[in-house]
């Protein structure tokens, strides 16, 4: 597992290998997925387990380079599940594969070894994990929840027309119909039921480039206190992706190509039973290009400082 297996180079990911499905079955689908873990990882060993979920459009291994979880395995002792939605969109026909996958860790693992269990989301794949949180197998399992730009807990800016116009097909072709692409099934509305973390990151010119709102409702469910800032996270290192169909035009909102970048860091502090909730603002970003190292890495480490 070092380097873990389809991991692409620091740039110009070959479309060959970003379409690859995984070198792990899921044995009662034999759908395939990706499984990361540590090279060295021990019988009895603590770990963290994330399920990781592509976008609409979207594979399993353009997520792995999108928010490559991957290459902190080892360091952070993270078990990384990234399974294939095979028409590259998250539906309820899937939460019986994806409930397998989940169980075939735990399983291989063992329940008492894993510490914390989060869900990750990127696009449609964050809005398909709030679904999931709402679900009776999830809900009594998962204690975080990481929203890669695929809704937030509380209030956010209006989302650009031009994210709209990109998502449909080309910025530059025409005028686009607000909200998700037709075959987007809607998010779930209001907040969910039970307790876990809840990290929400996206990028500035998602929100329109308008801040993002001090208000959280979840914040305020879990008893957090008022939003601090944190220190920036400043990357001299671009992420290794970006939707190079969607670049002729090219929209700002909707994401160009990789490059570094700054990261604003908000945390509410104090929450109940040590829960965390908090919020990051790539600035100068949009929706696809891949995280940087430095961003990654701290969100696998607010990930980890959560031990339910």
């Amino acid at each position: 597992m070092t380097p873990p297996p389809l991991h692409c180079g620091e740039s110009n990911c070959p479309g060959s290998l970003v379409v690859e499905q995984g070198t792990a079955v899921e044995p009662k689908t034999g759908r395939k997925f990706f499984l990361d873990y540590p090279c060295d990882l021990k019988p009895g060993e603590k770990v963290t387990f994330l399920l990781s979920l592509h976008g609409a459009g979207s594979y399993g291994n353009w997520q792995r380079h999108y928010f490559p979880l991957m290459d902190y395995a080892q360091k952070y002792r993270l078990v990384i599940a990234t399974p294939n939605a095979p028409p590259r969109v998250w539906a309820a026909v899937d939460d019986e594969y994806l409930q397998n996958v989940v169980n075939l860790v735990y399983g291989q693992v063992g329940k008492k070894n894993i510490r914390s269990f989060w869900l990750v989301g990127h696009s449609q794949g964050g809005m398909t994990s709030n679904r999931l949180l709402r679900t009776d197998f999830f809900k009594q399992r998962v204690d975080g929840w990481l929203s890669l730009s695929g809704g937030r807990l509380g209030p956010t800016p209006p989302i650009p027309a031009s994210f709209f116009a990109a998502a449909q097909g080309g910025a530059g072709k025409g005028a686009a119909k607000a909200g998700p692409p037709a075959g987007i099934p809607p998010g779930p509305q209001g907040l969910p039921e039970g307790t876990f973390s809840f990290i929400f990151e996206t990028g500035e010119h998602e929100l329109g480039d308008k801040p993002i709102p001090e208000e959280s409702p979840w914040a305020a469910k879990l008893g957090c206190g008022a939003r601090v800032r944190k220190s920036d996270v400043v990357d001299a290192q671009a992420g290794y992706v970006y939707d190079g169909t969607r670049q002729n035009p090219g929209s700002d909102a909707w994401g160009r190509l990789p490059r570094p970048g700054t990261a604003e860091v908000f945390e509410y502090p104090k929450c109940k039973d040590g829960r965390l909730v908090a919020d990051v603002v790539r600035m100068g970003k949009g929706h696809t290009e891949g995280l940087e190292p430095r961003v990654t890495e701290q969100l696998v480490r607010m990930i980890v400082s959560v031990r339910k």
